[in-house]
């Protein structure tokens, strides 16, 4: 029977890896199949960047720390696996975000969606928004919808229904803050196509969404009950937990770290999977779950159009954490965090008050802070050593929040090439490389945070897509 097995190599241990391989062999076994599977990955751990560390009582997220509740892709993984007894929900107290305006926080209008105004007493009572700002986002409901069906930038679009105030003192910070991006580059139908289906639909961006909210309650009823009331989630132990989860369900593939692949060429039967140390290995079926430039280096080769892929732009990111004492924090904590627009001209682009927005984070009487540097035009942090790093960020917290205390400790974590960009035209491109792979190399298949969506469900969805479509491919 192993020698009649297919054989799959799938090239990458992060999460869209690991959830193709949990998803090909539950469809291979579906379609009573045999199948053979073998995950590499060139680093010493799997789970790409999700990174749990429990240090002194705290739970400290290093990559990201949580997901989107209403996203259905990493819902589903968590009750395959039996997880969802883990899941943890926001503290229900620490709804509120602040952003920086001149320098003082102020709280985010309540009733927003994506940065967009759902309710008007909040949004025409906010300081963040001059009486011409607020006006000038009013005209989005009577203005006409666009005709055009080109691809736009985030940035025109929002810019062309609710003005620039709006753009660049809510919806900047908040969206572009997602791919650390700079708005009017990052392509709209790549990022926030629900938006243009809005505007499609009804017109005005703000009476769709309107719409849109009070819609949701039919959809939150397949949601877990940690969901319910909860915009984000997390696990219990941490990120780290889904992880564990697909480990232990591919006990039966072979997962193997610290393990480089060079290339990846088409062979008379399969493919050769050539690995760094000179190895080959033979596969009916290859799945690569690497960054664009990873891909486009394994390929490019074999399949030219798949050199485009170099031409997705990535920014480098840093999170740093700190620990206090409750009692040097002079402000009590009474949100979930806030964020930082360009025009501030701040170091830090935004901070979680993790231990507010997630009570299992942190011992009693102790505070833990998540402070994000680095976005699109701003790699300042690469160029600084530790030490200023730190002291840089400090200076910014001391600066908004009084905090001159000196941390606990503090932990640095560099993500360099980390946040793909998604310029304008982005799924055209996407949709001639797969073009050329398929003609090329039809049982080879690419997913990741490269195509379409950066976040731990977008990611977990296209290694279940890639997955089917190998098995229906193989059988």
């Amino acid at each position: 029977m192993i020698s009649m097995a297919k054989h799959v190599v799938i090239i990458g241990g992060g999460i869209t890896g690991l959830s193709a391989a949990f998803y090909l062999k539950q469809a291979m076994k579906a379609k009573e199949t045999p199948v053979r599977i073998t995950v590499l990955e060139k680093g010493d751990s799997f789970g790409g960047k999700i990174h749990t560390l429990k240090k002194d009582g705290f739970i400290i997220e290093k990559g990201p720390d949580s997901f989107l509740a209403r996203k259905m892709p990493i819902i589903d993984l968590t009750r395959e696996l039996g997880l969802e007894d883990q899941l943890v929900p926001m503290n229900p107290d620490a709804r509120k975000t602040y952003i920086l305006s001149s320098g003082k926080l102020h709280r985010m209008p309540q009733g927003l969606m994506l940065g967009i105004p759902t309710e008007v007493g909040p949004f025409m009572r906010t300081g963040l928004l001059s009486i011409g700002g607020k006006a000038r986002a009013a005209l989005d409901l009577v203005l006409p919808k666009r005709t055009s069906q080109e691809d736009e930038s985030l940035g025109h679009f929002l810019e062309r229904r609710l003005g620039t105030e709006v753009l660049g003192r809510i919806a900047e910070p908040l969206l572009a803050g997602i791919y650390a991006g700079d708005t009017y580059k990052l392509s709209l139908q790549a990022t926030f196509p629900q938006f243009r289906s809005i505007e499609q639909k009804h017109r005005s961006l703000i009476l769709g969404m309107m719409k849109n909210r009070k819609s949701g309650g039919e959809e939150s009823r397949t949601l877990p009950d940690a969901a319910r009331n909860s915009m984000f989630l997390s696990y219990e132990e941490g990120l780290e937990t889904i992880v564990h989860g697909l480990l232990d369900a591919l006990d039966d593939v072979h997962l193997v770290t610290k393990t480089g692949v060079s290339s990846v060429r088409k062979a008379e039967e399969g493919y050769e999977v050539v690995l760094e140390n000179g190895s080959v290995e033979q596969a009916d079926g290859v799945i690569v779950a690497l960054p664009g430039y990873g891909i486009a280096k394994l390929l490019g080769d074999e399949v030219a159009g798949v050199k485009e892929l170099d031409r997705i732009d990535y920014v480098s990111v840093a999170n740093v954490i700190l620990a206090f004492d409750e009692k040097d924090i002079p402000k009590g904590l009474d949100g979930s965090g806030f964020l930082v627009p360009r025009k501030e001209g701040r170091f830090i682009t935004a901070c979680t008050w993790t231990s507010k927005k997630w009570l299992h984070t942190a011992p009693a009487g102790k505070v833990l802070l998540r402070c994000y540097v680095g976005r699109s035009g701003d790699d300042r942090w690469q160029h600084m050593s530790e030490e200023e790093l730190i002291r840089a960020v400090r200076q910014d917290l001391k600066d908004m929040m009084g905090i001159s205390s000196e941390p606990l400790f503090t932990e640095i974590t560099e993500m360099k090439r980390s946040m793909p960009q998604y310029p304008v035209g982005h799924l055209d491109l996407v949709r001639r490389v797969r073009q050329a792979l398929s003609e090329r190399m039809p049982k080879v298949k690419i997913a990741g945070a490269a195509f379409h969506g950066v976040g731990l469900p977008d990611c977990i969805r296209q290694g279940k897509e890639v997955a089917n479509e190998l098995a229906g491919q193989l059988v």
